[in-house]
């Protein structure tokens, strides 16, 4: 029999635990995440739950596992990988409690790409919502549904879905100094590059991505200093998702048959 556990996978290194690792690692296909197994899917679509497609540490199985078991929560999760049109990944512009500089989906038109949607149960949508910090009235990232066709969301068998939930920056991103969305590199040539071109971001997190990681880990005061001199600095622009997010109720949208569009 096959051994279909992270860690025989390759999928077993949590972001949490190794911020420098950050997104972790993505599987190759789809899969349904059970406890330390990724399974092979019969299926693409459980009406029973909600999608919503990650561009970041919500795609990694070990961060999801990791995630799930500090609720106590042991129900299997589908991730379905999907060919996403009009989304791409972007640099979050904070730094995170976790050590590292998130991921953040940015509106990418006339680009596709391979992203996972993972379906959530009530109780595993609540646990991502606040990872993402959605129930702060400061949090780093707002809940919103994207709808179908600003987002086509395609499916390994060629349907699409009708929308999708995602995490949304509510402070925008990083550019790449022409004022487009910068793409994440991965987190240590981005770590890197920021250290190198901010002088006062190395006077607050030290010379290497190693020391950034280590300082930034747990240091809320020292992570809300960093994503402010972000801003400070210039290097902040919007997403082009702001217009999905609402002043109320961006991140209360329900789950199963009721996963449309908000107000829907």
């Amino acid at each position: 029999m096959e051994d279909r556990t992270l860690r025989a996978l390759g999928l077993d290194v949590v972001p949490r635990e190794h911020p420098l690792e950050y997104p972790g690692s993505w599987p190759r296909e789809s899969g349904l995440l059970d406890g330390d197994r990724l399974l092979p899917l019969d299926r693409w679509v459980f009406e029973e739950r909600t999608p919503v497609v990650s561009v970041g540490s919500n795609a990694c199985p070990a961060q999801l596992r990791h995630k799930m078991a500090e609720s106590g929560i042991v129900t299997p999760l589908p991730m379905v990988r999907a060919r996403v049109a009009g989304l791409g990944i972007g640099v979050s512009a904070h730094v995170s409690r976790a050590g590292y500089v998130a991921n953040a989906p940015v509106v990418t038109p006339g680009r596709v790409s391979e992203l996972f949607v993972i379906w959530l149960d009530a109780r595993q949508l609540t646990v991502i919502d606040a990872s993402e910090g959605v129930p702060l009235p400061h949090g780093n990232f707002r809940r919103v549904w994207l709808p179908a066709p600003d987002v086509r969301i395609e499916l390994p068998d060629g349907s699409t879905l009708p929308g999708a939930l995602a995490y949304v920056n509510r402070r925008g991103v990083l550019h790449d100094g022409t004022g487009a969305p910068r793409t994440h590199p991965g987190q240590r040539p981005l770590l890197t590059d920021l250290l190198a071109t901010l002088p006062r971001l190395r006077a607050l997190f030290g010379t290497t991505p190693e020391e950034f990681c280590a300082r930034a880990r747990a240091d809320r005061a020292l992570c809300e200093k960093g994503t402010r001199l972000l801003a400070e600095e210039g290097w902040v622009t919007a997403s082009g998702l702001e217009r999905y997010m609402r002043a109320e109720g961006a991140g209360s949208h329900g789950t199963g048959a009721e996963a449309g569009p908000p107000g829907a």
